[in-house]
């Protein structure tokens, strides 16, 4: 049987978003995304694959903290992390998890993400080889995938790159057939602190 998406005569939007390359640039000074703010990555990617697509699939690669030393830091980074993924999978992500590696030798050097540039590489060419998807939208400015973007291109499908104006990756572009840079201000529209805002702008002051 055929579902909707099957019927819909709209271009198919594929969303890949590298979550722990997007957050490094929010944490920017150029960004100025204070730690600790909301993000809404549902209304983000809506925006993104805009009216005249259809979003076929939204996914979010990440490192996931595991509680290696039983630690409240552990328990609190793992509790939170958790929370997130539950938020994200509500709004229709599919979460797909690397690893996270602390170094035994120098326990206070910063951890390395393991295993998640691989996922996305893996699901940017099935989804080209299953024509899953017309036009894949990367958020990710990661340079290792280019070897994937040159195959969906040989696959004849488009690559949409959204990266940052402050600091674009040139090489990431070069392969583009539509580039989204994102500056500032593009990044607080869809802040916590943003939608307080509006709400405040619509309610009649008492």
């Amino acid at each position: 049987m055929n579902n909707i998406a099957d019927k819909d005569t709209r271009e198919r939007a594929a969303v890949y978003i590298d979550g722990s390359n997007f957050y490094g640039y929010l944490m920017d000074e150029e960004i100025n995304f204070e730690k600790g703010q909301k993000f809404n990555y549902k209304s983000f990617v809506g925006s993104l694959v805009g009216k005249s697509r259809v979003c076929v699939s939204k996914r979010f690669y990440t490192g996931a903290y595991e509680n290696v030393d039983g630690s409240e830091r552990s328990r609190t980074l793992v509790r939170g992390q958790r929370k997130f993924f539950r938020k994200l999978k509500e709004d229709g992500f599919v979460v797909k998890e690397g690893r996270i590696m602390f170094s035994k030798k120098h326990p206070n050097e910063k951890p390395k993400e393991k295993g998640t540039d691989v996922k996305i590489a893996v699901d940017l060419v099935i989804g080209a080889v299953d024509n899953h998807y017309d036009t894949a939208i990367l958020i990710s400015s990661d340079t290792d995938l280019i070897p994937a973007i040159l195959y969906i291109k040989y696959k004849k499908k488009k690559l949409e790159y959204v990266g940052f104006s402050h600091d674009p990756s040139l090489r990431m572009q070069k392969f583009a057939n539509l580039i989204k840079l994102l500056s500032a201000e593009d990044i607080e529209r869809y802040t916590e602190k943003n939608l307080i805002s509006m709400i405040k702008k619509v309610i009649p002051k008492k």
